[in-house]
Parts: C-alpha cells; structure tokens; sequence
C-alpha cells in the first residue's frame, strides 16, 4: 500500500479512518506510517508499506472514502493449487 502525495488532497480522511496506518505531516500531505516511521519518500518504492491485517479493513475504508483518490493497495491474493 502506498500514498502518491501529488494526488492527496490533504483532506485527512484517511488519519481519521486509521490513525496506526496514515499520519499528515506539516506539509498538508497524508503519509504511511509503517513500524513507527513515516515513509516519506513520495512515488518510490520508500513509500511501499505493508499493512498487518488487523488494520487492513481500515486502510480499504480510508482509501474508497479519499477524495485525491490517492491510496494504493495491492492485495496477495492466495494460490489455490491442484
């Protein structure tokens, strides 16, 4: 899951949603916040967090309620094999 900053708005939806995920720094612009650290380092793989399950649910509901439309999230889907 990742943020692109040049799309956030700023509104801050997504902090209110899952403050444990997301964080807006003085500069207006919403963060992922992974282990404690703020990855700030806009459209590269810096940015990249993963998500523990327990606030996956949140993230999902912060991203479909964002007006930059700017939350990214890949999913690991699980192979079924024969």
């Amino acid at each position: 899951m990742w943020i692109d900053q040049d799309l956030c708005t700023g509104d801050g939806l997504c902090v209110d949603h899952c403050p444990e995920v997301f964080v807006q720094l003085e500069d207006g612009i919403a963060y992922v916040v992974q282990n404690g650290a703020v990855l700030n380092d806009p459209g590269s793989s810096g940015s990249l967090a993963v998500v523990e399950h327990r606030h996956q649910s949140d993230v999902v509901k912060a991203a479909e309620v964002c007006p930059g439309e700017c939350i990214f999230i890949e999913m690991d889907v699980p192979t079924i094999t024969p």
